[in-house]
Order: structure tokens, then C-alpha cells, then sequence
């Protein structure tokens, strides 16, 4: 294949399939480069036109509770009181930057999906 730019899905679903055939190489072996340059290609190409944006900060507060196996309650610790927590999940009220802070230290979730 030759190395250029990905510009249409017919170039991007031809590189994957070129990719598939490379998957398993080495280091050592002769296609490695290509492989490596193909990867670079296909992620540059998907980053364009496949964006995936981050979640929603109260779904992604939800889903790690749901995880860590949090109830309301847990999170009077991050959010107050009880009303707040209500208030906060029901996207009512806005998450404050100490809320933020808290809930990315403690439960790992990006500060970049919380702020959003």
C-alpha cells in the first residue's frame, strides 16, 4: 500500500484491511515501518471524522457509582446534603470546581468530562 494521507472512507476501510494483513508483525520484521505508519494514518483519520465526545459529567458520575456500588447517600460526602445530591444528579444544580476536584481525585473521572 502506499503511504499517503486517508481522505475518503473508501481509503480508510482499504487501510484497515491492509492492517488487518500487517497485525501480527514484529519489530524485526521487513513490514513493521509500514504497520507503524499505518496506524499513525488510520488514527489521524479517525480522530477527524470519528470524534468521540466525552460523557455527559452526570451520566459519567452515575456510571461510577454504579461501579463502586454507591448509593445517594454515599455521595453527601462530595455533594453536601441530601437535597444537593438530588439536585446535583437531577441536573438541577451545577457541579461547583470543589465538587469537580473531589470527584476526580476520589472517583478517577476526567476533570475534562466533569467540566463539561
Amino acid at each position: 500500500m502506499k503511504a499517503k494521507l486517508i481522505k475518503t472512507e473508501e481509503e480508510y476501510t482499504l487501510a484497515l484491511a491492509r492492517m488487518e494483513e500487517l497485525f501480527d508483525v514484529t519489530p524485526e520484521s521487513e513490514d513493521f515501518d509500514e504497520a507503524e505508519l499505518l496506524i499513525t494514518l488510520i488514527e489521524l483519520y479517525e480522530n477527524e471524522h470519528y470524534k468521540i465526545e466525552a460523557p455527559d459529567p452526570i451520566d459519567a458520575i452515575k456510571f461510577r457509582m454504579e461501579q463502586m456500588g454507591l448509593k445517594k447517600i454515599d455521595m453527601t460526602k462530595y455533594f453536601g446534603t441530601r437535597g444537593r445530591v438530588s439536585e446535583i444528579l437531577n441536573r438541577q444544580r451545577e457541579l461547583s470546581l470543589t465538587m469537580i476536584k473531589k470527584l476526580h481525585k476520589d472517583f478517577g473521572i476526567p476533570a475534562e468530562s466533569l467540566i463539561a
